[in-house]
């Protein structure tokens, strides 16, 4: 008896270990809506209009962080405040990993990466203005760690890819030319 026990709880234990990455990464991600992921979606062919997607949506939330702090304080605004900088932080992840993607690969962004990083620092102006709370400190120094990093590898970006492009030219665009679609 104590033995199929025994047995049973290996076996229970193995199946879990076995699943538990299974589950992390079905975890639901409530940082972008549907509509959201779309446009992501619909920028994903082209490298550079995916990365302003990203901007975009980045833009959205620190503004929408500024205006909960620009009008009369409103019941929840500290847990608003937390939820938008978890956010902030999962798209800023998101877009340096796809950053890391196209460095490897190098996708020519070298037009769009000056915007980006403009950006950080707008982002960062408005992710520290908010008061110190206790509710959502964590929150906002993880996000501004994202964007620290985010800053650090788009200085980094745009440097490699001026050396790249600048040994391997791409080469001009024939505007008659059929368009080479991906399947």
């Amino acid at each position: 008896m104590r033995r199929r026990f025994s047995l049973t709880l290996v076996l229970l234990t193995a199946m879990l270990v076995c699943l538990a990455p299974r589950i992390h990464a079905q975890r639901n991600n409530n940082s972008l809506s549907e509509a959201e992921v779309e446009q992501l979606r619909d920028a994903a062919y082209v490298p550079r209009d995916r990365v302003l997607v990203y901007i975009k949506f980045l833009d959205e939330r620190s503004n929408s962080l500024r205006d909960l702090y620009a009008h009369p304080r409103k019941p929840g605004r500290e847990q608003d405040t937390h939820d938008l900088l978890e956010q902030f932080t999962s798209i800023a992840n998101e877009l340096e990993d796809n950053l890391d993607d196209y460095s490897n690969r190098h996708s020519d962004i070298r037009k769009t990466l000056p915007k980006l990083l403009d950006a950080t620092e707008r982002w960062a102006s408005i992710l520290r203005s908010p008061p110190d709370n206790e509710a959502y400190n964590v929150s906002r120094k993880l996000a501004l760690d994202a964007i620290r990093d985010l800053r650090e590898d788009t200085t980094d970006l745009i440097e490699s890819q001026k050396t790249w492009f600048a040994a391997h030219p791409p080469a001009k665009e024939d505007k008659n030319a059929p368009m080479d679609i991906p399947r």
